[in-house]
């Protein structure tokens, strides 16, 4: 069991971090943080912007700063960007400083949560499916790195992901004699 005074979520876009981490924060009580949204609010500009002047080289750095930033903190629920696990720092700083539930879903059921987002950079190409394909390749090793929770949340909406997750939480997550 993982003493952490911070719950973490990690996993691709669409899989829910933001929506059920929101229900999480509310109910552990925790402050809850969407490092995308951070570096947002601390750029003055959309991701989309930073892709766009910056390439993912310059918004990973800008990411790699925020996380480090962000998880000085305790008693916070983060959900991070998808790709906050492609770097070996983020990973080992992630570990460090939560408790790190991976959320999974398919691509096939990502690309259908997704259809209509376009504000997302790394899905600006044609074939959407094969690009969600390739990034799960990668990064779901990563995700099954760093996670202390693996839970699916692809055919669940958000309520029923969250008090599910709740259950599984309350098994395995001890916050480090806070309650909950």
């Amino acid at each position: 069991m993982n003493p952490a005074r911070n719950l973490i979520l990690v996993g691709p876009m669409g899989a829910g971090k933001t929506c059920i981490g929101r229900l999480l924060a509310e109910h552990y009580r925790l402050r809850l943080l969407d490092a995308d949204h951070e570096i947002e609010r601390h750029t003055g500009t959309t991701i989309a912007r930073i892709f766009e002047c910056e390439g993912e080289a310059g918004f990973r750095s800008r990411e790699r700063a925020m996380l480090e930033t962000l998880l000085g903190d305790d008693d916070l629920l983060l959900a991070t960007g998808g790709g906050a696990v492609l770097d070996p720092l983020n990973r080992a700083l992630l570990r460090a400083r939560g408790f790190v539930v991976h959320l999974r879903i398919s691509p096939a059921q990502q690309l259908e949560r997704l259809r209509d987002d376009r504000s997302r950079p790394l899905l600006a190409r044609p074939d959407r499916e094969a690009v969600l394909r390739q990034m799960a390749g990668v990064r779901d090793p990563l995700y099954a790195e760093v996670a202390d929770l693996a839970f699916d949340t692809g055919s669940l909406t958000a309520g029923e992901a969250a008090r599910r997750l709740q259950h599984e939480l309350d098994l395995h997550w001890q916050r480090n004699g806070a309650t909950a």
